[in-house]
């Protein structure tokens, strides 16, 4: 068996496993390539994989690192289903929708810009065609029950508490007598995370892909993080200054309106305006209250008492261009949550552009910001970026809220391990830059005498 990685091999973007065994070949997770120019190219490559060929697509969770590039298979022949948990092709049809209306206002923008200096216009990823032909090849898969996709090939997908949906994936090979266990992790989510339930541990594997995002460190104490969380706004509030938060429209937007509602709950806040900036946010929102089976006890509990209606009474939605402009115009004190998380694309550009040169502005940044990204020089203390070909200076305050994170810190990742380490599986550390995996990997050897695998884009692992 051969699982050839063409994504998140050394970064945390464009998850894509190829597997290929004696009698069938999948994928698991097809995502696009995110943070500078390089990432649009590696888009545009297809991989070396027979994809027509491919007998199924497997799906962790929907975020577009993970599903991006999904509606290529369409153009190459792919017709077989992609099996994911209900919740991820709710998640996945509002996720490559929005792809799709991110990539053609942007691909107008530039060809305007390729017009004017006379040259040929380029076209988007994929078109609406190729969306709607991948999307109706969607299928759910049943938690925690095995689930046969293939000639020799079963999975079994368990919580992984990252986003709602999102699994790990056990896949069963049995072959010529013999039977191989392989688990790919996904993304996994912290323990103790808002709304969601724990991640589902696994005890015996042969092979194990495990993300490692944060494998160098642990995120701020959850406490710690809310209780800071609550001062910049407070002190915001005082300062009569915005507050941006570029937020993920998939689980993080959620995760800070259930934090939010909180401390306004327990007097740490007030009330005050909060707009909801994001078409793509308010329909995933409307996904999460579709699938309570999913919430852990703590939030069913909140849910049923009305309590999260009540405390977020002050909270309004902005669908159209028109009410999203309308936003810089609003006088004193609000919170805007706009997407995209790591300042890439969306509205958030428009309202860091209208306000990071302000110093009462606070932004908020409460999520991984990859290499490349906009979020990612803020982060890193840029004193002038350019948004839109504008050069724009940096007078507002940076906060890094980093105990809100939706992937496991080091602590968690090896208390997932931990669970399986007993049975000695080869190990491979992917989703993760070097900063992050090298780290891991030397507190796995040190721990449990496993020597963790760091492969490149395009590595073959042999089982």
């Amino acid at each position: 068996m051969k699982i050839t990685l063409f994504g998140a091999a050394g970064s945390v973007t464009g998850s894509a496993y190829y597997i290929q065994t004696q009698f069938a070949s999948i994928l698991i997770d097809f995502g696009v390539f995110q943070g500078g120019k390089e990432a649009d190219s590696r888009n545009r490559t297809i991989p070396p994989i027979e994809i027509a060929k491919l007998d199924a697509v497997v799906l962790t969770h929907a975020h577009l690192d993970h599903t991006g590039r999904l509606p290529l298979l369409p153009q190459k022949g792919y017709r077989n289903p992609v099996y994911c948990t209900p919740a991820t092709i709710d998640m996945t049809t509002l996720i490559l929708h929005d792809s799709l209306k991110v990539q053609t206002l942007d691909m107008e923008r530039t060809n305007r810009k390729r017009s004017r200096e006379g040259k040929s216009p380029l076209s988007t990823l994929y078109s609406k065609q190729d969306v709607e032909q991948i999307l109706a090849q969607l299928k759910p898969i049943p938690y925690a029950e095995t689930f046969q996709i293939a000639k020799s090939i079963s999975v079994r997908a368990v919580e992984a508490g990252h986003i709602l949906g999102s699994v790990s994936i056990e896949v069963t090979v049995e072959e010529d007598g013999r039977k191989k266990v392989i688990i790919f992790s996904g993304d996994l989510g912290p323990q103790g995370m808002a709304i969601l339930k724990d991640p589902v541990l696994f005890t015996a594997a042969d092979l194990v892909f495990m993300e490692s995002t944060y494998g160098d460190r642990d995120h701020r104490s959850l406490r710690d993080t809310l209780t800071e969380g609550e001062a910049v706004i407070r002190q915001a509030i005082q300062s009569k200054g915005k507050i941006l938060i570029p937020a993920f429209a998939v689980g993080r937007t959620q995760q800070l309106l259930y934090y939010l509602a909180a401390a306004i709950h327990k007097g740490n806040v007030p009330h005050f305006p909060v707009y909801v900036d994001s078409p793509m946010a308010i329909e995933a929102t409307k996904i999460y209250e579709k699938h309570p089976e999913l919430y852990d006890d703590e939030a069913l509990e909140l849910l049923n008492s009305g309590e999260l209606k009540e405390d977020l009474s002050h909270l309004q939605y902005s669908t159209t261009a028109d009410e999203s402009r309308a936003l810089n115009y609003v006088e004193g004190t609000c919170m805007i949550l706009a997407g995209a998380g790591m300042c890439n694309a969306g509205r958030i550009l428009h309202h860091l552009r209208h306000n990071l040169w302000k110093p009462e502005t606070s932004v908020i940044i409460v999520g991984y910001q990859a290499e490349g990204t906009l979020g990612r020089r803020l982060v890193e203390g840029a004193k002038q970026v350019t948004i839109f070909g504008e050069k724009i200076a940096v007078n507002a305050h940076i906060h890094l809220l980093g105990g809100l994170s939706a992937h496991a810190g080091q602590s968690d990742l090896l208390r997932w391990f931990d669970a399986i380490a007993g049975s000695k599986p080869r190990l491979v550390l992917s989703h993760g830059e070097d900063k992050g995996r090298k780290p891991l990997a030397e507190i796995i050897a040190k721990r449990y005498g496993i020597q963790a695998t760091l492969p490149e884009y395009g590595e073959v692992i042999e089982l």
